[in-house]
């Protein structure tokens, strides 16, 4: 439960807790601020609170944490609305993690450092008429193919690629975004307001030493780091609920024009209940599935039903409050009506809730794997 934390998160916890409340919630609200001095100034406020190198391994100076740890931090910058702001954690290895040579010195090591930013590569574009594909001639691959939602593709200084390597299986690869043959086709941005790219690889040639691993190993590098993000998409979701329902709970009891408050409505109080009980249910499920992941567990499925629950949870509170609250959390610049739009985008990231729901009945079904 959440509130059956070890000592030492428990702490970490309540630092949070006042970070988030006496400098991340100023800062976010602060209009003078551009978009990287906003960034820098978080930036500065996590190193200092200890929360930026929580997803850094030791060995690059960073902390490690556990999933428990960041799930209890994600949570709690969600419940005041700031798990949104750029910088308050550095760059984790991702599907880098534990490489060797030569990528641990030219990718690793600077993607941690932040001389270098990495893009990841997995979806295939609806209409390709096969996935990114690629040949090994001696000590060199040669890649083939398209991957769209890129998020941050066109930024990036190389984009870690799912590859199907011919007769090999699939593989991880990091390709040099300036390396010849890479085009970014076009870019677009979500409601959300993230930036994708859509890119093609014509003939690209990769070094066989920029294979993550070996061929065959890529998808369960893909899926690994694609479940980390899940658990942390769920942990957001659940403290996003809170501040949604703290919100909602000022509202209905503020004075009304109708002379009573609306909280005293049954309507109101119906609604309002139910709001609690799913986000007590999500949270509860989101720190269970971290708890088991730290004790060596499979989360394969937990963390795909702590997903989908959570991101659909937050999204009906979300809408909710907008209902309870009224026309004017639709306006422009209200924070439930920017909310929306960042919550909504969460039930595809990572994969579709439908999707997801698909890979966990296989999971069961198929592969007798979770306990879900």
């Amino acid at each position: 439960m959440p509130e059956q934390l070890p000592a030492e998160i428990a702490a970490l916890r309540d630092r949070v807790d006042a970070l988030a409340r006496d400098v991340l919630a100023p800062l976010r609200d602060d209009a003078s601020l551009n978009g990287s001095e906003r960034t820098a100034r978080v930036r500065e406020a996590a190193r200092q609170a200890g929360i930026f190198t929580m997803t850094q391994p030791a060995e690059f100076g960073g902390t490690a944490a556990s999933l428990l740890a960041l799930t209890a931090v994600r949570d709690t910058l969600g419940s005041h609305n700031v798990s949104h702001l750029g910088g308050l954690f550095g760059p984790g290895p991702g599907v880098l993690g534990g490489v060797g040579e030569p990528l641990k010195s030219t990718h690793l090591a600077a993607v941690l450092a932040g001389e270098k930013r990495g893009a990841f590569g997995f979806t295939e574009p609806d209409d390709a008429d096969r996935a990114t594909w690629g040949q090994l001639l001696g000590d060199t691959l040669i890649v083939n193919g398209q991957k769209s939602y890129v998020t941050g593709g066109a930024d990036a200084d190389f984009i870690n690629t799912l590859v199907q390597v011919e007769d090999r299986g699939p593989a991880m690869v990091v390709i040099d975004r300036d390396t010849p043959g890479v085009y970014v086709a076009r870019t677009f941005g979500s409601m959300d307001g993230t930036h994708h790219a859509y890119i093609e690889f014509r003939d690209v040639s990769v070094p066989a030493a920029h294979i993550i691993g070996k061929p065959g190993e890529g998808l369960p590098r893909a899926l690994r780091q694609i479940g980390d993000t899940r658990l942390a998409f769920a942990a957001e979701s659940v403290g996003l609920a809170r501040w949604v329902i703290d919100f909602v709970t000022a509202h209905i009891q503020a004075p009304h024009r109708s002379g009573a408050p609306l909280g005293s409505r049954e309507g109101v109080r119906l609604r309002y209940a139910d709001m609690r009980i799913r986000a007590y249910a999500a949270r509860s499920m989101v720190y269970r599935t971290a708890r088991l992941g730290d004790a060596g567990e499979n989360i394969v499925n937990e963390g795909i039903a702590s997903k989908v629950f959570a991101t659909e949870m937050v999204g009906e509170i979300v809408d909710a409050g907008i209902q309870l609250v009224g026309g004017i959390a639709l306006r422009d610049g209200h924070p439930l009506a920017a909310l929306y739009r960042r919550v909504r985008a969460m039930r595809l990231a990572e994969g579709a809730s439908d999707v997801l729901r698909l890979n966990l009945a296989r999971g069961r079904l198929d592969l007798n794997k979770g306990r879900v």
